[in-house]
């Protein structure tokens, strides 16, 4: 079973009980999740109902979407005296976005690591600006981190609506910090934008 942003989709207590119903029928219940269960991931709740209706489970966890995406582009979360500490949020709609408490969110040496944001991408560009981080702040959309159609795009935070438009769908982890100016995919955009002033001089 799968769920999409804007999807028809089978709800949370609806996979509770299949998994509760297949397990006390004598099945083997395999639930498999993208990435790891218990970040931002619903897999607390699965694990609590099947407690709650005495069903032995076991859980095997996975890498999450946001190490998964650093792995994959090179965006080194953390770095030497530049990035020291590492927020995990999720944004699921603008609203979740209005929620955030942004100005925790201001200091340079930080990374934020965004989870199911491009819906609130202008939320959360507004919030950041607002409270004071950097319009130039390097960004990066990874869409569909460490499968074979991943994407990257990258940019400054000011211009991160118009970069997750750049992709071609999600799911999608949103890196905002300077890490990103690290990465394979913001190597990639300035040898290309070199490229092409290159070429345009030598006409």
């Amino acid at each position: 079973m799968g769920r999409r942003v804007g999807k028809p989709g089978i709800g949370q207590d609806a996979i509770n009980r299949l998994l509760i119903d297949a397990a006390l029928s004598g099945k083997r219940a395999v639930r498999l999740k993208g990435g790891d269960p218990f970040v931002f991931g619903r897999g607390g709740e699965e694990v609590e109902a099947l407690r709650d209706a005495g069903v032995a489970y076991s859980v095997i966890p996975g890498i999450t979407a946001g190490l998964g995406a650093a792995a994959e582009f090179d965006v080194p979360l953390t770095f030497r005296g530049e990035a020291l500490r590492i927020t995990f949020l999720t944004a699921h709609k603008a609203k979740d976005a209005e929620t955030v408490d942004w100005s925790a969110l201001t200091d340079g040496k930080m990374t934020v690591v965004v989870y199911m944001g491009m819906t609130a991408a202008p939320a959360i560009r507004a919030g950041l600006l607002a409270a004071g981080r950097s319009p130039q702040t390097p960004v990066g959309v990874f869409a569909r981190a460490t499968r074979p159609d991943s994407q990257a795009v990258v940019g400054a935070l000011e211009n991160l609506p118009a970069l997750v438009r750049q992709t071609s769908g999600g799911p999608a982890i949103l890196v905002i910090g300077d890490v990103v100016a690290h990465s394979s995919a913001w190597r990639e955009a300035n040898l290309d934008s070199l490229l092409s002033n290159f070429l345009v001089a030598a006409e």
